[in-house]
């Protein structure tokens, strides 16, 4: 079920200043990447700074038409698939900051060459485009975001290349690419993949798999079988026997009069083996020492009907967006350079419905994503998950933070730590309106758009308010404005700060606190969720919101607390670990859910958990006489049976005796106990009444 609550994840937009039309665009790090349509053959680059500005950077040529491009910020550089006389080519552009910074040196070379003799001090500024010849066009690309291995996919086929630093000389490093491994598949032309940490995920129209390329430790004596192991794809995991001659299947006539649909399909881990997609690895790269041997390990596989409708197949029922998203360890040390991968997440997209898959020690579907309407395209970060349809702009909470934090901490779940469940109810954020939305990226805080109105669109706009005296005039007017229209932009659309969309949720929760507290808690773990994925933001520590996102997280466990503590709720006994992780003394807790004065209240369940393992717990925490006085009233009303075990705590130390025996006393008359009697002798002690303790 998706929640729906009207926030403002988006700030300010403003237009890219492109010159052409733009086809594709990529991000990564701090520059945006436009390529343009058909008729210019051109890349063009822009720097995005505070608040979206951009400023050109320059811009450089292409082989032909981009179809395809990624940047990989490991390594910075931009790979493309490229149309020319009918043909695709694979680049990619290494050190394109010189070409953007003026300098009009290129070197183009073939991958893998060797790179001394067109290398030298001389041409060390300049930029270097790398040709990867491929035995079968390229049909989609991914770059790793952890070592910036290249991933491409081919009919059949995936082909890997790694990312090398070729030592030049003293002075001078390059960027190359190594062919280093081919999965073969058969019967599979991939639409999309995505290459992370050594995961793979490919989409077809209707299916998704995703494997593990794991290490095997290949002995000197093992390295011939396994190249024999992987010379040829083995089909011994069809199962069944291939009919040598299909055309001769007598039912063959018939059944191509017919429509063959398979019936959806979703197998997890070990299961995902019986998908009956052999993957085959042939190791490409030369042997030497340190040469890595992989073994496929099957994740998942999961296969989708398409929509039927009384008129046929509905052939838009496609798979898009298909993304693999790491989570890393939270750094709490500056000296941490290197972020270590704590979790994966898998996301893909039909048209009306999401789905994001956690790729950890158990593979599990998260959360699912019903849209309102026929979804474009996707794109997931850790915070959010951005969905553009015909029309609008939406915004959706993720559980990744919640799954990674799981992790990462093995005290959560218990009286210690908490954190929101991972099957917490997604919610939409917000839906903004625009004409046309085509294509969406995102990299920090900023969303790309590309929007692009049909001529039915530009029409409707550009309609006159009066009636034109003549339609010769009416006519000559349209078409000039149909013209000059562009009917395309390109947007930069901020978000707004953790924190500051952190407070509206907090201040929006407000409005349900005495009206429907599981929508309070409901935006208050939201929001808890929003700072947790912040912190864990590899960024964490350079950023300028560092110490107000560690106040951010400590006070929403705050409110978490004070939520569980006072509404009636099933898991009250949350109450505990949220204020602990709150830092709040037990003095402060009573101060936030105690009225002042002699009021008598209706102590909730939460509460009272809180303050019974407070209390019984080694603190060197000691209330106040006052506070003491307090603690005694609330369990006298909420849970008097208690009342004897409070007062031998240790932060009860400063209690007032005679106040505690007058309470003892009450209780007495309802429910004597040994224990209460032992209570009000030590009581007696303490006063130094010795006929009091006698008696007792």
């Amino acid at each position: 079920m998706v929640q729906l609550y009207n926030l403002h994840p988006f700030g300010s937009q403003r237009v890219v200043p492109c010159k052409q039309e733009p086809a594709h665009f990529c991000c990564g790090q701090d520059v945006l990447f436009v390529a343009s349509t058909a008729a210019s053959c051109r890349v063009e680059v822009f720097t995005v700074r505070e608040q979206g500005r951009c400023e050109a950077l320059g811009s450089f040529a292409t082989l032909g038409p981009v179809l395809r491009m990624a940047h990989s910020s490991a390594g910075d550089y931009l790979v493309t698939i490229e149309e020319k006389s009918k043909a695709t080519f694979l680049r990619a552009y290494m050190n394109w900051r010189c070409m953007s910074a003026g300098s009009s040196r290129v070197c183009v070379r073939m991958v893998g060459h060797k790179m001394e003799e067109s290398y030298s001090e001389a041409l060390k500024e300049q930029m270097s485009v790398v040709e990867m010849p491929l035995a079968d066009p390229p049909l989609c690309i991914s770059c790793c975001p952890v070592n910036g291995d290249l991933l491409v996919g081919c009919k059949n086929k995936l082909v890997m290349f790694c990312l090398k630093y070729r030592v030049i000389n003293q002075n001078l490093t390059v960027l190359d690419f190594e062919r280093s491994l081919i999965l073969h598949i058969d019967n599979l032309i991939p639409a999309e993949v995505a290459f992370c940490a050594r995961h793979i995920a490919i989409t077809t129209e209707l299916d998704v798999l995703i494997l593990k390329l794991e290490l095997v430790q290949q002995s000197a004596d093992r390295t011939e079988q396994y190249a024999q192991g992987v010379s040829a794809p083995e089909k011994a995991v069809d199962g069944g026997v291939k009919d040598e001659n299909p055309s001769t299947h007598p039912l063959q006539l018939e059944l191509d009069e017919f429509i063959i649909c398979q019936k959806p399909v979703e197998l997890l881990g070990e299961e995902s083996k019986l998908c009956e997609i052999p993957v085959t690895l042939e190791s490409t790269e030369l042997p030497a020492e340190d040469t890595k041997h992989f073994q496929v390990q099957y994740l998942l596989f999961r296969r989708f009907a398409p929509d039927q409708s009384p008129f046929g197949f509905c052939e838009e029922t496609k798979l898009h967006s298909v993304q693999l998203l790491p989570v890393y360890q939270t750094a709490y040390e500056e000296t941490e350079n290197k972020r270590k991968l704590l979790s994966l997440f898998c996301f893909f997209s039909l048209p009306h419905v999401g789905y994001l898959y956690s790729l950890g020690k158990l593979v599990e579907l998260i959360s699912t994503y019903q849209y309102s309407e026929k979804s474009e395209q996707a794109v997931l970060t850790p915070q959010f998950l951005h969905v553009i349809t015909s029309q609008n702009l939406q915004c959706f909470t993720v559980r990744c933070s919640a799954a990674a934090a799981r992790c990462e901490d093995p005290y959560i779940d218990t009286t210690v730590k908490a954190c929101p469940p991972v099957t917490l109810d997604v919610c939409t954020l917000r839906m903004q309106l625009f004409i046309g939305p085509r294509a969406i990226c995102h990299f920090k805080n900023h969303i790309i758009l590309l929007t692009k109105a049909d001529t039915e669109d530009i029409t409707e706009r550009r309609k006159p308010t009066r009636r034109m005296l003549s339609r010769k005039a009416d006519s000559v007017k349209s078409r000039t404005n149909l013209e000059s229209e562009p009917g395309w932009n390109l947007y930069i659309i901020n978000t707004v700060s953790t924190i500051q969309l952190y407070r509206e949720m907090v201040e929006y929760s407000r409005t349900y606190e005495n009206v429907k507290t599981e929508s309070c808690i409901h935006l208050l773990s939201e929001a808890h969720l929003l700072v947790r994925a912040a912190i864990m933001d590899p960024h964490f520590l350079k950023s300028d919101e560092k110490e107000d996102l560690l106040r951010a997280f400590r006070e929403s466990c705050a409110f978490l607390g004070d939520c569980y503590s006072r509404f009636d709720t099933k898991d009250y006994h949350l109450a505990l670990p949220y204020y602990r992780m709150s830092g709040l003394s037990m003095t402060e807790v009573l101060k936030r859910l105690v009225a002042e004065g002699d009021e008598i209240q209706t102590y909730e369940r939460g509460f009272i958990f809180y303050l019974t393992h407070s209390l019984n717990e080694d603190s060197n925490e000691e209330l106040s006489k006052e506070s003491g006085n307090k603690v005694l009233q609330i369990f006298y009303l909420a849970d008097p049976a208690q009342l004897p075990d409070i007062l031998c705590s240790p932060s009860m130390r400063n209690v007032c005796p005679l106040t505690a025996v007058k309470y003892l006393q009450k209780i007495e008359k309802m429910m004597p106990s040994v224990v209460l009697t032992l209570t009000k002798a030590f009581l007696a002690l303490k006063m130094g009444d010795l006929a009091m303790y006698e008696h007792e």
